[in-house]
């Protein structure tokens, strides 16, 4: 009898691929993400966000993933020198400022 292979979950179509570092990120440790800060793994916030880097977000697209992660009421959406969205927007009732990076991030002040 053969052994398991991760390839044969591949090969069946799980829902995830294992990562050229050999991590799967359903169980990968979110601390070891961060020794990879481009890669996009929505699950887990990047510990060091905002990241300044080139953003290619719309302004629309932006707002979507500003609303999707709870914030309503999103105004004076404008993309800064830094490649970093900056928003005021609602969350909880509160008025806060939010930011996002070109990874997806989302940090509110």
């Amino acid at each position: 009898m053969r052994k398991h292979n991760e390839n044969d979950d591949f090969r069946r179509g799980a829902p995830w691929s294992v990562s050229a570092d050999g991590c799967r990120p359903d169980t990968c440790d979110p601390v070891d993400r961060c020794q990879y800060p481009g890669r996009r793994y929505p699950q887990h916030k990047n510990p060091t966000a905002p990241v300044a880097g080139r953003n290619s977000f719309t302004e629309a697209q932006a707002k979507e993933r500003i609303e999707k992660a709870g914030y309503s009421g999103v105004t004076a959406l404008k993309l800064d020198d830094k490649g970093l969205w900056q928003s005021n927007a609602m969350k909880d009732g509160k008025s806060v400022s939010v930011t996002l990076d070109y990874q997806g991030n989302i940090v509110a002040m």
